[in-house]
């Protein structure tokens, strides 16, 4: 794609790095076919080739966002399967990612929209906040047909049924693994997720020390900065980004890391990319460091020799996490590991296909959201599994919500074969 950008604009690190993604579009189209916004809609501005036109125009001409180009920004679930479809390499995250950034600098959005954007970016990375508000939307779920705002009624829906109490297991400290020690790794016990299913934590850190890890906690991490960086604020997802690069290389500086182990996997994709984040700042080493050292738990857990296992008499569906199959480029490390532990495992159909959750998407875009859920909820029960496995808490919220087959997270099912309590979602 030809651009015009002048010198002076490609003095600005994001504008330059948007010339560079702009210029490997060859406008084939291929990412048309896997755009889950482009199937449902068949708008060609709803697709990554009609968002790149779009983005182009904007800041070529440094003109004031239009609604139009907001709205089509905004409908993006940051899916990323087009990058996975793509034959030219186009890098559409760190080009949309910096779209959102112009966007949120220089459009100002109706009042309702900048309100329930500034509530989901002040408590959905804070645990304590978070619960607060979980209870209230608890409370107030059973009225939720008064609420005339369909994001309203969303935020409300997202509630679980019951919260979770507090896991100490969050708290920061150091596990010593079970008999000989063979790494050192950092656990990201994230936000949201210590918030709506504690189990998950609990399960990973069995497992990692069962099978030699000591797995700290790092005083001072929190949220990886997903939730807001993909809203444009830039700002606060630094901010908090910054804690947690902190905190770790405290850690690699001491007794030292060998991994920074994700269990989230919207939040490794956001890890991994600390680099670029930080390419421009005084954090710029340091980020790249843990971007190195950072993981998703399957990854390790590829490390770690788990044992084959005999058959469970289980079938399990896995739900392949965007975040992981297209951020992170990890297909087959989980389902490796479910077989390999005894259990039978499905995938459904279109499984690259998002199901809606996409960090705050199901809360600011609940129709297409919801059609995206009801859809991958299809393919899922069509294969008439025992369980759904997924790697991501933002999927098993959504998802889970849709149907009655039991969702866990994978290593919940890997913790159980290989020793750990059976999850509580397939108790009775």
């Amino acid at each position: 794609m030809q651009t015009n950008f002048t010198n002076e604009q490609l003095k600005d690190a994001g504008t330059a790095r948007a010339n560079e993604i702009l210029r490997n579009c060859v406008h084939c189209g291929f990412c048309t076919a896997t755009c889950p916004t482009y199937q449902i809609l068949g708008d060609e501005l709803d697709s990554p080739r009609g968002r790149i036109y779009m983005i182009k125009d904007m800041l070529e001409h440094e003109r004031v966002p239009d609604k139009q180009t907001v709205l089509h920004v905004d409908r993006c679930l940051s899916c990323l399967a087009c990058m996975t479809t793509c034959p030219s390499g186009v890098h559409y995250m760190h080009l949309v990612d910096h779209a959102r950034a112009y966007i949120e600098d220089n459009y100002k959005r109706p009042v309702t929209d900048r309100a329930l954007r500034w509530v989901l970016a002040k408590i959905l990375p804070y645990p304590g906040r978070f619960r607060l508000a979980l209870l209230g939307a608890k409370i107030a779920r059973p009225f939720k047909r008064l609420v005339p705002d369909a994001r309203l009624r969303a935020m409300l829906e997202m509630a679980p049924k019951s919260i979770p109490p507090v896991s100490r297991n969050d708290d920061p400290q150091a596990f010593a693994p079970v008999g000989e020690k063979k790494l050192r790794v950092a656990l990201m016990t994230g936000c949201a997720q210590k918030a709506l299913n504690t189990d998950i934590n609990d399960a990973t850190i069995r497992l990692l020390r069962r099978f030699g890890c000591e797995v700290v906690v790092a005083e001072g991490a929190g949220c990886c900065g997903a939730l807001t960086h993909h809203m444009g604020k830039a700002g606060e997802s630094h901010a908090t980004a910054e804690k947690n690069i902190d905190a770790w290389m405290n850690e690699a500086r001491g007794e030292g890391l060998d991994s920074i182990v994700i269990n989230t996997s919207g939040c490794g994709t956001t890890v991994k990319d600390y680099g670029h984040m930080f390419r421009e700042t005084g954090h710029a080493e340091d980020a790249a460091q843990v971007a190195d050292l950072a993981q998703d738990v399957s990854e390790l857990l590829m490390q770690l020799d788990l044992p084959e296992g005999a058959a469970k008499g289980l079938r399990v569906a896995y739900h392949a996490a965007c975040s992981l199959q297209h951020g992170q480029q990890i297909k087959t490390f989980p389902k490796d590991l479910l077989k390999r532990v005894g259990f039978d495992v499905v995938e459904p159909a279109d499984s690259h296909l998002c199901c809606g959750s996409a960090g705050t998407y199901n809360l600011m875009q609940p129709e297409l959201s919801g059609e995206l859920k009801k859809r991958k909820v299809e393919t899922l029960e069509a294969r008439a599994p025992d369980v759904i496995a997924a790697g991501n808490i933002g999927c098993m919220m959504q998802i889970g919500g849709a149907t009655d087959v039991p969702i866990v997270h994978t290593v919940e099912l890997l913790d159980w074969a290989t020793g750990g309590p059976k999850p509580r979602a397939l108790e009775g």
